[in-house]
């Protein structure tokens, strides 16, 4: 079982914080998030995980060297310029060939079980089930449609007007022929999963509900996480 683990982001609205230590490597409740998810996808069974770096990549690297727990593999794939979360995909296709895999935006702390999410994801095996929970501010984040049988019907990121609270976690299960659908990247272009590929699946996803999600990209966020929810 393999898993991308996006964590490249520069974590500019965490400042001065992120000046000196990589978003992925700040502390909740005195552990890095970066072991939290290792942990987590242990848990689940995940054997292969690959990790995009990008800021301070080389402090990412040796935390990888001395603390990845036994039992997981981890491939680090360097981006001198970010791709975007469906850059870092297209770019390593092949690492994704074999069978279903998870996709997780790294900069995020949840309580999910990612052992359920995959056993939710084989029983009917769409091209993706996507991980929502319901958002306090649904024009800050990708916002699903979904009917009475937990088909997506429609999804956008980040719309003015909303039509539902059930956002994007970026928690995700995906089936390798999602790279059909993927746009042909080019040189100059950022290729995002909200924005290029995901509203292309409408019709073809599931939806799995969690209960919590943060993303810790902001003071707040951080401050929230760190107050003993998880």
């Amino acid at each position: 079982m393999k898993a991308a683990l996006l964590i490249a982001g520069l974590g500019t609205r965490l400042r001065p914080l992120t000046d000196s230590i990589p978003k992925c490597l700040l502390p909740i409740n005195g552990v890095p998030l970066l072991a939290i998810w290792f942990d987590k996808l242990l848990a689940a069974g995940v054997t292969e995980v690959l990790i995009n770096t990008h800021w301070l990549a080389g402090q990412v690297v040796d935390f990888i060297a001395h603390s990845t727990p036994e039992g997981l593999k981890v491939r680090v794939f360097y981006e001198p310029t970010l791709l975007g979360s469906a850059g870092t995909l297209a770019a390593n296709r092949r690492f994704f060939s074999e069978g279903p895999f998870f996709i997780i935006y790294g900069d995020n702390l949840s309580d999910v079980d990612l052992a359920d999410l995959y056993a939710a994801h084989l029983e009917q095996r769409p091209l993706l089930t996507l991980g929502t929970f319901e958002a306090e501010f649904p024009e800050r984040c990708g916002i699903a449609e979904i009917d009475e049988q937990g088909v997506v019907q429609g999804f956008v990121e980040k719309p003015e007007k909303p039509l539902s609270n059930h956002a994007a976690a970026g928690i995700y299960v995906a089936e390798p022929e999602i790279f059909d659908y993927f746009p042909e990247p080019e040189a100059s272009t950022v290729i995002d999963l909200g924005f290029d590929v995901i509203p292309k699946l409408v019709g073809q996803m599931r939806n799995y509900s969690i209960n919590q999600v943060i993303d810790i990209g902001t003071p707040e966020n951080y401050r929230k996480a760190n107050g003993g929810l998880f």
